[in-house]
């Protein structure tokens, strides 16, 4: 009797597996890709506003200096190349339904975590150095009547913002995303393992 006891309090302690719900599974995922969608829509949007100011800028009005225009038109490239890595990304989360195809789907969210993945990687910094390079280029004349202590505090804010973004918030950032991404991508795999 108390082998049988004893067997009973081991299979009792065994841990079960959780089976998920299809639809709550389905509708937290929907819920967060359209999240992560949404942010990336309304960068699309600021990133259009943004290009349409530096063309206007560029080609509306008048510099003295080419370096200026050189730098604006750094800035406008790498804003362009920024706007068509997010419009790819964008389309990638939108272009599959969940309810069709979970499968495919779980292929997309892999694809889209392995590219945002490589964006985080060397795209960031071409990014970072681009518009540095490019703010530099444009200040040259724009900043060649301020004062000296302006134009320290000028170049000197703007390190410290970009230092700010790539140490502190880019990585907060990007690690908050990949941990939402994994947990959908984990939901997924978990799901279809139950259907196997």
């Amino acid at each position: 009797m108390k082998e049988f006891e004893h067997l009973m309090s081991v299979w009792q302690g065994q841990p079960t597996t959780d089976k998920l719900s299809v639809d709550e599974v389905l509708k937290q995922v929907k819920k967060e890709i359209r999240g992560i969608a949404g942010k990336l829509y309304w960068g699309i949007v600021a990133m259009i506003a943004l290009v349409a100011c530096a063309f206007v800028t560029t080609f509306f009005f008048t510099f003295r200096s080419t370096a200026t225009t050189v730098g604006i038109l750094i800035i406008l490239v790498t804003m362009l190349m920024y706007l068509s890595l997010i419009v790819r990304h964008y389309h990638m989360l939108n272009k599959h339904d969940l309810t069709q195809n979970p499968t495919e789907y779980l292929n997309t969210l892999k694809e889209y975590q392995k590219n945002r993945t490589k964006v985080v990687g060397w795209f960031y910094y071409v990014f970072m150095l681009m518009i540095s390079t490019g703010l530099s280029l444009y200040f040259i004349e724009i900043l060649e009547r301020a004062p000296l202590y302006f134009k320290l505090i000028t170049y000197g804010s703007i390190i410290v913002w970009f230092m700010f973004i790539t140490f502190y918030l880019k990585p907060r950032m990007f690690k908050n995303e990949e941990e939402k991404l994994n947990l959908m991508i984990d939901r997924l795999i978990r799901l279809q393992e139950q259907f196997d």
